[in-house]
């Protein structure tokens, strides 16, 4: 028994009246079972070498969630039309599809193919269950599997874990200097870059604000640090989606600040982006909000946080002459 198979279940969706099944999103509790589950995960050191979804949305997302919250990047995710047909069939062939390597794949996928798979690979493991329910959404099952993706064959498998996020704990353990913490949110949420846009315009500096996601007051990009990204990486990533800006992020961070979310502490750290580009409407993904060039000043006077606010006061004040 050399290889490992971890099978995931989407977490609970969305059924809008005429949304194709395939654009169906999670619901805030899908989205926390697959962070419980990534949580888990990473505790057990189990994290997957290779993740497999169904291009569905509820299951990409699902990985994408899985993943981040147990600490490791989303960026190489497989997507595959065969999970999403969620056949056992389908399912062997995709693990068939793998050479010797790797040693530990996860698919996240659909029922009944997930559970079928299940039940032909491990028949004399399968678990009780009070509620005659194998595979319900967000629920993972790790199998022990001979070392040939090509040559699996009926109860070949043994299974060596059976996780319910419902069994799980409902807050997310964070270790600290203090020692290990239980929050509302995955640890990373904690972390996160902020980007200050700024841009030279006959020769005076200006920076860019924009309205918040209920446009009820004036902001900067600011957002998760996701893993996998640098901090400037992630400081970009914001700047696009957030004010529909790309530009050049400077490569050290020019301050920091906290503010409280989640139940504990959120530690931000500034970055300064020259912007060379604003996308158009079309094809900013955050165009509901609104954005501004204005001085630093008046920056400065829209946003809330106090230490943000010095922060970018002190950045005018540092680079308000270069091109004067």
């Amino acid at each position: 028994m050399t290889r490992e198979l971890l099978l995931l279940r989407h977490g609970k969706a969305k059924d809008p009246p005429g949304m194709a099944d395939r654009d169906r999103p999670l619901k805030t509790k899908g989205k926390r079972q697959a962070q419980r589950i990534g949580a888990w995960l990473q505790e057990h050191a189990l994290l997957p070498d290779v993740t497999v979804s169904s291009p569905a949305e509820r299951a990409f997302v699902t990985a994408q969630k899985m993943l981040k919250a147990g600490g490791a990047h989303a960026h190489d995710i497989i997507q595959d039309d065969r999970v999403y047909s969620a056949s056992c069939e389908s399912l062997l062939d995709v693990l068939a599809s793998f050479p010797t390597d790797p040693n530990r794949v996860m698919i996240v996928g659909h029922n009944p193919g997930i559970e079928d798979l299940v039940r032909f690979l491990a028949p004399s493991s399968l678990p009780f269950t009070d509620d005659d329910r194998l595979m319900k959404t967000g629920t993972l099952i790790h199998l022990d599997l001979p070392d040939d993706w090509r040559k699996l064959s009926g109860d070949c498998a043994k299974i060596a874990h059976y996780i319910r996020p419902s069994t799980l704990p409902v807050a997310f353990p964070v270790q600290t200097a203090n020692g290990r913490e239980w929050r509302d949110r995955p640890a990373y949420y904690y972390t996160q870059s902020a980007v200050i846009p700024y841009r030279f315009k006959d020769g005076v500096l200006e920076i860019l604000v924009i309205t918040s996601s209920k446009k009820n007051h004036w902001v900067v990009p600011k957002g998760i640090h996701e893993p996998g990204l640098s901090a400037q990486d992630s400081a970009a990533q914001e700047a696009e989606e957030e004010a529909g800006v790309r530009g050049r992020v400077h490569e050290t961070a020019i301050g920091t600040y906290a503010y409280e979310k989640w139940g504990a502490t959120c530690n931000v750290a500034v970055y300064p982006m020259a912007v060379t580009e604003e996308l158009a409407d079309t094809v900013w993904e955050e165009s509901h909000r609104h954005r501004r060039w204005v001085a630093p000043s008046i920056a400065a006077q829209h946003i809330k946080e106090d230490a943000l606010k010095a922060i970018i006061l002190d950045f005018a004040a540092a680079h308000g002459k270069e091109a004067r």
